[in-house]
């Protein structure tokens, strides 16, 4: 491609409105551009960039056998009716309606296409089948941002596994887990594999692929002396063991009549935070719940929702706890409460001389031991580890990374294959349902998770794999005929060569050129000027380092080569 020909609109500014360094270079560098909130149009260098993050994906998902598809983006609303997601996906999905009055939907994922489409399997010698797309989605974020990291409209490659028992989806799961991490490698990604929660999509074993960056909005608990990593969602530590005093004979009034929060009441009567108990109030699937964690541990939402397999989660309104309880927020508890459940975090199991809300405004309860005063119906894990806790698997001080999801692998069970009725003839005669995984990955999001990876201050450093270009022939003086003929001969052998070659033939300031050639991310650039075919050589630069070597002309083409194969 000659660059006089290329469409590539490069900002010498960055765009006022970028919060993430992926948002800020793919504009500024011509890639993208938006066309409203959450929706971007992708121009000819991402185009060739996402087209190589595609081929990269497809290569890996035949290599372990799977089939691709296109199903179609717009769906009844049966099919979601029919497996329950038509009210749980709630405000995300975009809906319409046809000119007859049916009820539509644009496609947010396919797991109900995919295992319609399974009813045509008749027998188990027609699994196991893995069948995956790259299709468009549509979700409607309350807030995109951060460029192509969250939006409303983008590409998923998504696959599904069928399979006669729990064991052929533990090698459909594993299969997916290896790909992908051979797909990340190869994109130059690093993604930490981490346990998860399955969220709206239900299952059971759910992995997730975590990039870290500053712009991702997921935090990672890892062990730098092991192999765990967990989102927090879904991460547990191992806390230290609590030995507390026997404490009181029952429970006794603490007035505290200026102290409403957790750090008011250490301050104000010398109770420290992990000796209280937080109560929080919420409404799960309409019931009025007391969530209980220590005072100086916060709930996990996604926890309570797993725990309690709960459709609908929310925190209850003030007006809702006054009633139910008849005190503000700021002095709740759980003593003596009977009528409402009450679910409790394990790190409050056995605690004893604990202080807590009497559900009174301004006074407090001391003294309290959680099991003999307190009518806990569920114990779970609900709270959020922090930096610096054990991990629970070697006890090494835990870490906590912001990162970008790039991909997720749930084990999905028989949840969408059992509700739409899909069945199988099995080895002994009888129908069989079959078991399902789903595995997903952004490719937008893949493409802008590299670039937060892989930039410096003068633009993008792509890696090889996945580069627009791979090689960038820059003339200096193109009304000089050597000059000219040089590049020109340089850009055809390497062409030649099956080279991916940008020839920068424009008439522009030899600074200009080596800018914008900087600000695209392209890996090498030969630089072919008259003061160095003077002498019969040019100057090959690696974008990566800027080191940069004097080259006979000769064996310009033998050098990008070499620089290519050991790039891979």
């Amino acid at each position: 491609m000659r660059w006089s020909q290329l469409y590539v609109p490069t900002l010498r500014e960055d765009p006022a409105d970028a919060d993430a360094v992926s948002h800020r270079l793919l504009v500024r560098g011509g890639f993208v551009r938006q066309l409203m909130a959450g929706h971007y149009s992708l121009l000819p260098l991402a185009v060739r960039v996402r087209a190589k993050i595609v081929d990269i994906i497809r290569e890996e998902m035949t290599a372990i056998g799977a089939q691709e598809f296109i199903l179609p983006a717009l769906h009844p609303a049966e099919i979601w009716q029919r497996s329950g997601r038509w009210e749980v996906m709630g405000e995300e999905m975009f809906r319409l309606k046809d000119r007859k009055g049916a009820d539509l939907a644009l496609g947010m994922t396919h797991e109900e296409i995919f295992t319609v489409l399974s009813q045509e399997l008749k027998s188990y010698r027609d699994l196991p089948q893995m069948w995956y797309q790259f299709q468009t989605k549509f979700r409607d974020e309350a807030r995109p941002k951060s460029g192509l990291l969250r939006v409303r409209e983008f590409t998923m490659k998504d696959s599904y596994s069928f399979d006669i028992e729990a064991g052929g989806l533990d090698r459909s799961f594993g299969l997916h887990k290896a790909a992908y991490e051979r797909i990340f490698a190869r994109l130059g990604l690093p993604a930490i594999p981490v346990q998860a929660s399955s969220g709206s999509m239900g299952g059971s074993a759910s992995v997730e692929f975590m990039s870290p960056s500053n712009a991702g909005e997921d935090l990672v608990v890892r062990c730098p002396g092991c192999d765990y990593a967990a989102n927090t969602e879904k991460a547990t530590s191992a806390l230290p063991a609590v030995v507390d005093g026997p404490g009181l004979d029952a429970p006794e009034r603490l007035d505290t009549p200026n102290a409403r929060t957790i750090e008011e009441l250490s301050l104000q009567h010398d109770v420290p935070a992990e000796r209280q108990i937080k109560t929080l109030v919420y409404v799960v699937d309409d019931q009025l719940t007391l969530i209980l964690v220590r005072g100086d541990h916060n709930l996990v939402e996604q926890k309570l929702i797993d725990t309690l397999a709960a459709k609908a989660v929310r925190p209850a309104t003030a007006e809702e706890i006054q009633a139910a309880l008849g005190a503000s927020p700021g002095s709740l508890g759980a003593v003596g409460i009977a009528e409402l459940p009450i679910l409790a975090d394990e790190a409050l199991r056995g605690r004893t001389d604990m202080t807590t809300g009497a559900n009174t405004d301004g006074v407090h309860l001391r003294g309290v031991s959680i099991e003999r005063d307190i009518a806990v119906e569920r114990w779970a894990d609900l709270r959020e580890v922090t930096a610096g806790e054990p991990c629970p698997q070697c006890g090494t001080p835990l870490e906590v990374v912001v990162t970008i999801e790039v991909g997720h692998i749930f084990k999905l069970g028989r949840k969408y294959t059992e509700t739409l009725g899909v069945t199988v003839l099995g080895r002994d005669g009888e129908r069989v349902v079959p078991i399902m995984g789903s595995y997903g990955i952004g490719v937008e999001r893949a493409l802008a998770s590299i670039v937060e990876t892989h930039h410096d201050d003068k633009g993008i450093v792509w890696p090889v794999s996945v580069a627009p270009f791979e090689v960038a022939v820059v003339m200096l003086g193109t009304s000089d005929e050597k000059v000219t003929e040089a590049a020109e001969g340089l850009y055809r052998q390497l062409q030649s060569e099956r080279v991916d070659v940008l020839l920068d033939d424009r008439d522009e300031r030899p600074g200009v050129k080596f800018r914008d050639v900087e600000l695209i991310g392209i890996p090498y650039r030969i630089t072919v000027g008259a003061r160095g075919l003077a002498d019969g050589t040019v100057e090959a630069t690696t974008r990566a380092t800027g080191e940069t070597q004097s080259v006979p002309v000769a064996e310009a083409v033998e050098h990008v080569r070499k620089l290519l194969t050991a790039a891979v």
